[in-house]
């Protein structure tokens, strides 16, 4: 249905829990699972995009200190567009983990949160089950036709289509023997997937590679001096690359109440580049320049140099679970930066691209591991915490930065890049993501032509149920 007019607005946010940001207004969770069909339409959605968009993000069912809650603690849930013959199907649905039911049976929280973890001791879990919880809330991976909603310190949920039913975990036939990524890379060329994981303790990164079929065949540890948080790294094609950075481990602050988490500056940051099959004796480490990586965008080869880019600060307080010691509050915030390096000379070059802050930084996933010219990321709002107000469009080979204004009060978050039936270019297709109208409290699903990135929309659809705000997204082609 497509009209002019006003449309009406979601219910205003119920009011579930208080006293903490991440609870509150559109970071609030939702209670509800919906299916909706009958939307409005603000525009036509192009004919020539199929599939399914994604969003997953946290929303707490049980929560064991609101003044703790930290963002990162809420249980899944997907939020998803179907698009199919310029229709659209709008769905809601928790990732329904072994956790979460356990915590419904007993009708309270049983783990606690990241900042509250150690607090009166460690959290009575029943036996056999993680002591940190598995809340599958994070990021999504396709791979070998299956869907994985992921949680960094957990084995991933498979997830069905379109429906979004939740299977189960997996460990790839037992041999997964540490956790898995939120942000593994599947190679679009050998159909291969790296992932790896991290942990506080001893081995501290473990690396592996899934064959095309969905079959683990490759295991190795990677070794670094200490625990860090390592939420994301960078594939080229030949090489994985590692980011040995100062988001430090330390119990000691978790004995005092404090998060765990930390920014160590003088821990430094280094890269780590080993050979898709490579051991642990095979990582040349390089150092560089101190600063904190949560998101990478891609990595290439040109003959004997490496080039990463990923969205870089030069400090972090882990969405405010940390202390950091900065007058600057864009010293927290990352800008898409660059560094190319010599794996025979050692020569490192590195640098911002641009003067923008942003994140979230996505690419058409057809170029992943090779030389990409588009890269997309979501502009911060510098009024208020980890708030994006525009998705940016940035040119390798030009070094222009292109913008997509949503306006005043209307927030977005992460989008991906859908390529067009049939496509030809590396941006012949759309950028879909949510948006948040704050002045009347809509949630819609916007469509941006990738070709006319600052023009207007080709599509909005309107939600009739209110998308907080959350992480990462997808896509799966249909």
């Amino acid at each position: 249905m497509s009209t002019a007019e006003k449309p009406a607005a979601n219910p205003a946010p119920e009011v579930i829990f208080e006293g903490n940001y991440f609870l509150d207004g559109n970071y609030g969770p939702v209670r509800k699972e919906h299916v909706a069909t009958d939307m409005t339409i603000i525009g036509e959605i192009p004919a020539d995009l199929q599939g399914n968009f994604l969003r997953i993000g946290p929303n707490p069912v049980y929560v064991s200190s609101v003044e703790k809650h930290h963002w990162f603690d809420g249980d899944g849930m997907v939020h998803a567009v179907e698009l199919s013959g310029s229709k659209a199907t709008y769905r809601n649905r928790y990732i329904d983990t072994e956790c979460l039911r356990l915590e419904r049976e007993k009708g309270s929280w049983i783990w606690k949160g990241l900042n509250a973890m150690m607090d009166g001791g460690p959290a009575e879990v029943p036996a056999g089950m993680p002591m940190v919880k598995n809340v599958g809330n994070t990021a999504f991976v396709h791979h070998n036709g299956v869907l994985y909603a992921l949680h960094e310190s957990s084995d991933p949920h498979i997830i069905t289509l379109p429906g979004l039913e939740t299977v189960g975990t997996t460990n790839f036939d037992g041999k997964l023997n540490h956790p898995f990524t939120a942000h593994p890379k599947v190679d679009p060329r050998t159909g291969e997937m790296m992932t790896f994981g991290y942990m506080p303790f001893p081995p501290f990164v473990n690396y592996s590679v899934i064959d095309k079929d969905g079959a683990l065949i490759h295991t190795t540890p990677i070794t670094i001096p200490k625990g860090v948080m390592m939420h994301d790294f960078a594939v080229s094609e030949h090489y994985s690359i590692f980011l040995d950075f100062p988001l430090t481990f330390d119990i000691a602050r978790a004995m005092e109440g404090k998060s765990p988490l930390g920014f160590d500056k003088d821990h430094g940051s280094r890269i780590g580049i080993v050979p898709r099959m490579g051991s642990d004796a095979d990582v040349q480490w390089f150092t560089v320049d101190v600063g904190v990586v949560i998101h990478t965008a891609n990595a290439w080869e040109e003959g004997d140099d490496l080039i990463l880019q990923a969205c870089r600060s030069k400090t972090s307080d882990v969405i405010g679970a940390g202390e950091v010691d900065t007058d600057d509050p864009t010293d927290v915030l990352g800008q898409l930066y660059q560094w190319r390096i010599n794996l025979k000379t050692g020569d490192i070059v590195e640098g911002p691209l641009h003067e923008y802050y942003s994140d979230f930084s996505r690419i058409n996933e057809d170029y992943l591991g090779v030389q990409n010219r588009y890269t997309y990321t979501a502009e911060f709002d510098q009024t208020r915490a980890i708030t994006f107000k525009n998705l940016m469009k940035f040119d390798n080979k030009t070094g222009k930065t292109q913008h997509h204004i949503m306006g005043e009060g209307r927030y977005t978050g992460e989008c991906v890049f859908a390529a067009k039936v049939g496509a030809v270019d590396e941006d012949d297709g759309y950028l879909i993501t949510f948006i948040q109208d704050e002045n009347n409290n809509q949630s819609e699903c916007i469509i941006i032509d990738a070709k006319d990135f600052e023009g207007e929309p080709v599509a909005r659809i309107l939600i009739p149920h209110r998308v907080p705000y959350g992480f990462h997204a997808g896509w799966v082609g249909g």
